[in-house]
């Protein structure tokens, strides 16, 4: 069964929310983005968030310091990079923590794009996108059947579509943001519907 990933949280209530339907991972921002947080935000979410959850931080070209400084205060325990980082960044974030920050990779997908060419990178985990936060699907098709690496699947899911993902492509993970939202806030009922949907 997929993990989910709730991400985008910038409100003490919706740690209320995660901590009733305990997704697996959940999301801070800290790009700009409606969604951003800033540091004094996220470690009082984070010290409020259940155990059980992990904190994933989603960045875009970020400082290596801030990463760092976020992972050593146990703020997140994973960094979503959106941006253009390259390997040698990912190894810097890997060296400097003894290789125990979880890296995940995010990739806009589009007919050009080969996913073959991540098969060896540093990175633990990829996640694919129609665009940063675009909220839209992408053709699905375009993910290769034959990856080395386990894969967040992210844009446009919701609980119509996400068995459908689920069981085309065997994602380890759904990601979700925007679909899981009333007016920009987290919207607790369709949390709860996902995740339903996830168990049937």
């Amino acid at each position: 069964m997929a993990k989910i990933k709730i991400c985008g949280l910038k409100r003490l209530k919706d740690i209320e929310i995660v901590n009733k339907y305990k997704p697996d991972y959940i999301g801070f921002v800290f790009a700009d983005s409606k969604r951003k947080v800033d540091y004094n935000l996220a470690c009082e979410m984070k010290k409020n968030l259940d155990s059980s959850i992990i904190a994933v931080g989603v960045f875009v070209d970020a400082d290596i310091d801030e990463i760092l400084r976020l992972f050593n205060d146990d703020i997140i325990e994973i960094a979503q990079l959106h941006g253009l980082e390259n390997e040698d960044y990912i190894k810097c974030l890997k060296d400097k923590t003894n290789n125990k920050l979880i890296i995940i990779n995010a990739i806009e997908i589009s007919d050009n794009v080969d996913l073959s060419k991540y098969d060896d990178s540093l990175a633990d985990y990829l996640l694919f996108d129609s665009g940063k936060g675009s909220g839209k699907t992408f053709d699905w098709r375009l993910i290769s059947k034959n990856l080395n690496k386990k894969f967040f699947l992210a844009g446009g899911l919701n609980q119509d579509n996400i068995p459908q993902a689920i069981k085309e492509f065997n994602p380890y993970a759904i990601d979700l943001s925007s679909s899981v939202e009333t007016n920009g806030f987290k919207d607790e009922n369709k949390i709860k519907k996902v995740m339903e949907a996830l168990d049937e």
